[in-house]
């Protein structure tokens, strides 16, 4: 609408076009005027009134044309239209109003029902302007919610792969981030806790699949959280084996104690189920291995189909400390030992030959709580 509402009156006697013009400006309104329905036509596509007076018998294009024309322009917004005519026929008023006119007049032109008349398709204007100006907003709201919702559900998708092996609190940060560069191939010193089952392999053997898988099931359904917890990175599952890595692919200030930390939670939990599964008549145990040093991690595999690993002497060690480890035991390289030292007690078990390495390491076995 415009400010004042901008009226178009269209009639070839100039004497009725100052006529209305007069009583309308004299209302507050803004008038232009026509003296014929081409006119009207190519004032319309110009001021774009908010209300047009249409005498119904004009030259060149009388103002039944002169409305269908309009009310069939799709580039038009809706415009509304009175009719004026001379006669009081009708046929004329129906011809009128099927070509798309809102309301009628005859003349003599009366002061009172053009004003009423006037206003009442003022108001209907300003409705239709709402509604339209509504419905815009709610398409555009629409198709924000659109891309939100596709936005949200590409974080969703990308947040339920990093949490394959990342933290969850740890992988939102990467996504909202948007910044998964940390996830390429790099070289840092990171902490690797691997721990496994004792005495699995026999009881794999000797078991049906699904009361292995049952088993496997409650055994990582109890670990994993406490990964979580300690916001370490799950760098891969090997049946009864689990490996995580701490200090990558976020830094962290006590990788070593974390991993410790870890472990002893773990080792609490394991007791736990394997108590439940001695009952059932399962032979199992549970060790643990830790070792620190650097290696290089990242993103490796093919196409879409990709796996975060770490490459390197370290996450071999950890897993033959696991190896070497008896039931309940927690074995350390020198360099977590050396970390930890203090914050929990130690048993040291001297140097030890482990499979696949060539020098005899020295090993310690973690026997204490975590002091306070």
């Amino acid at each position: 609408m415009h400010d004042p509402p901008l009226i178009l009156v269209v009639d070839d006697v100039p004497d009725n076009v100052d006529i209305l013009q007069t009583r309308l400006e004299a209302q507050g309104y803004s008038v232009a005027t026509a003296t014929d329905g081409v006119e009207a036509l190519e004032k319309i596509r110009e001021l774009l009134p908010d209300l047009v007076v249409l005498d119904i018998m004009m030259p060149k294009m009388d103002g039944i044309e002169t409305l269908k024309r309009l009310k069939g322009d799709p580039s038009l917004p809706f415009i509304a239209a009175i009719l004026v005519t001379a006669k009081a026929d009708a046929s004329d008023v129906i011809a009128g109003l099927e070509s798309g006119g809102d309301d009628y007049l005859t003349k003599p032109v009366d002061h009172a029902a053009l004003s009423a008349r006037v206003r009442s398709m003022l108001r209907i204007k300003a409705l239709h302007d709402t509604v339209q100006q509504q419905k815009a907003e709610l398409a555009e709201w629409n198709r924000t919610l659109a891309k939100r919702v596709a936005t949200q559900l590409g974080e969703i998708e990308r947040v339920g792969r990093l949490k394959q092996f990342l933290a969850p609190q740890i992988a939102e940060m990467i996504v909202s981030t948007s910044d998964e560069s940390i996830l390429d191939l790099h070289r840092r010193d990171i902490v690797v806790v691997f721990c496994d089952l004792r005495r699995f392999t026999a009881f794999a053997e000797t078991s049906e699949p699904e009361e292995v898988t049952a088993m496997l099931r409650d055994y990582y359904g109890a670990l994993g959280p406490l990964v979580d917890r300690f916001e370490g990175m799950i760098e891969a599952f090997t049946g009864d084996g689990l490996m995580v890595i701490f200090n990558d692919p976020l830094p962290c200030p006590d990788p070593a104690e974390r991993g410790v930390r870890l472990a002893m939670a773990m080792r609490t939990a394991a007791g736990d189920l394997i108590s439940q599964w001695r009952r059932r008549g399962y032979d199992l145990g549970f060790g643990v291995g830790i070792a620190q040093g650097y290696a290089t991690l990242g993103r490796i595999g093919f196409n879409e189909r990709t796996h975060y690993t770490s490459m390197g002497t370290v996450s071999n060690l950890a897993s033959r400390l696991c190896a070497e480890a008896q039931d309940g035991q927690i074995l350390l390289s020198k360099r977590v030992a050396t970390a930890v030292e203090g914050a929990v007690t130690l048993e040291e078990i001297g140097n030890l030959a482990l499979k696949g390495l060539s020098q005899a390491v020295a090993v310690y076995n973690v026997v204490g709580e975590v002091s306070g």
